[in-house]
C-alpha cells in the first residue's frame, strides 16, 4: 500500500481551533498542490480528510483536480494519535493508494511509524511512503514536496 500525507495549506484565525478555515494564501497553496499531484498522476484510490474546515478545504481543492471524493474521517482530527490514522488504514488495506489530509504531529508521527524517518510536515506538504506492513518500520519514505515543489511541477 501507498500511503499519501498531506498537511492542510495555510488556515487563519478563528474563535475555535475548530473553526479555522484556510486564508487566501492557504487557497493558493492548495491549488498548487492540487496541479502538482495532478501532473505526477499518482493513481489515488482513496481521499480521507480530518473533518476541521482548513482540512478539507484543502483535500476537497485536491480531490476535485483529481477527479476523486473526500471522505471525512475524525480519526484525522487535529490532537488524534498516529495510532487513530494507523486505525483508519488497517481498515483500508484493500487499497492500492490513499491520501489522508490532516494535521501536525499527528502526520509526521505516522511517518515515523511507518517507515522510521522523523519528518516535520510543514503546511501543504505532501509526503509518499510505501508500506509493507502496518508494523513499525516497515515502509520507506518515496517523498516529501512542499507546497512550492508541487507547484514548479504543476506548470
Amino acid at each position: 500500500m501507498d500511503v499519501l500525507l498531506l498537511r492542510h495549506a495555510e488556515a487563519g484565525e478563528a474563535a475555535t481551533d475548530d473553526a479555522r478555515e484556510l486564508t487566501p494564501r492557504g487557497r493558493d497553496q492548495a491549488r498548487a498542490v492540487a496541479k502538482g499531484m495532478a501532473a505526477l498522476d499518482l493513481d489515488i484510490d482513496a481521499v480521507f480528510s480530518s473533518p476541521l474546515p482548513r482540512a478539507v478545504q484543502t483535500a476537497a481543492t485536491v480531490a476535485a483536480r483529481l477527479g476523486l471524493e473526500t471522505t471525512q474521517e475524525d480519526a484525522l482530527r487535529s490532537g488524534r494519535s498516529a495510532g487513530h490514522a494507523l486505525h483508519l488504514l488497517d481498515a483500508h488495506t484493500m487499497r492500492r493508494r490513499v491520501l489522508l489530509v490532516g494535521h501536525e504531529p499527528q502526520l509526521s508521527s505516522l511517518l515515523l511509524h511507518l517507515t522510521g524517518g522523523r519528518v516535520h510536515m510543514r503546511k501543504a506538504m505532501l509526503a509518499g511512503a510505501e508500506v509493507i506492513s502496518l508494523d513499525p518500520s516497515y515502509g520507506s519514505l518515496s517523498f516529501l514536496l512542499s507546497w512550492r515543489h508541487l507547484e514548479r511541477l504543476g506548470q
